[in-house]
């Protein structure tokens, strides 16, 4: 049997650990970033937006609120659900995830930064499947604010065995029918995000472990674990 204190592996100290969280947030902000600008590629193509974005603006339909408020209000409902399941506080982490990407859409929307990318509409919906999952990817994988929605998506995966892609499809689901009938844009930029993004997220997972050894911190924990929380290592 291998003993971890005579094997020579010492455990990183206070600035290794500091330095790896740096590099998660990194990894984090990376992801927020990306994730954003392509709901707003979603968005200005105008073929119908991921879920989220279709109860947000339908929503705005009317309430005069904003993208970020709208989604931090279904970030708290989210972790209601997250703390009643798991009976424990919910991290905050989640909610400042989705108040900061929906700000970021936000932004990105009033200075029309989809507009100056001189692509046809569908060129610019793929463009934003395509940043949408690597983002959310990123996002996941850094486990540091993993977005509320998600954080329960993996609770779902974990205690039902579910595929991620089932667990999550299952809840933007019902942000799609709740928004299509307050009067949100859906349309085929909708399904594609649907059927692309959500299964295209744990590859992207696997690909970034394999290519760039990124720890999945967020979607790879042990089954015995009782919690489905963020990794905090």
């Amino acid at each position: 049997m291998n003993d971890p204190s005579r094997s020579g592996a010492a455990r990183p100290g206070p600035r290794g650990r500091l330095l790896a969280y740096r590099q998660r947030c990194l990894v984090y902000l990376t992801g927020c970033l990306l994730f954003s600008g392509g709901a707003a590629c979603f968005i200005h193509a105008d073929l119908g937006t991921d879920p989220l974005d279709v109860f947000a603006l339908g929503v705005l339909e009317h309430a005069p609120l904003t993208i970020g408020v709208v989604q931090a209000l279904v970030a708290l409902v989210c972790l209601a659900v997250w703390a009643a399941w798991n009976r424990r506080r919910p991290p905050l982490s989640p909610f400042v995830t989705f108040f900061l990407c929906g700000s970021l859409i936000d932004v990105l929307l009033a200075v029309d930064a989809a507009g100056h990318v001189p692509v046809p509409a569908a060129a610019l919906m793929l463009v934003g499947v395509a940043l949408c999952t690597y983002g959310s990817a990123l996002i996941i994988m850094s486990g540091v604010g993993i977005r509320a929605m998600d954080l329960v998506a993996i609770c779902m995966t974990h205690r039902w065995r579910w595929p991620f892609w089932t667990a999550k499809g299952s809840l933007e689901l019902v942000l799609l029918v709740c928004g299509y009938f307050l009067g949100g844009p859906v349309g085929l930029g909708t399904v594609c995000f649907l059927v692309l993004v959500d299964t295209l997220i744990q590859p992207c997972m696997y690909l970034n472990a394999r290519l760039f050894s990124l720890r999945n911190h967020g979607l790879d924990r042990p089954a015995p674990v009782p919690a489905c929380s963020p990794d905090p290592a």
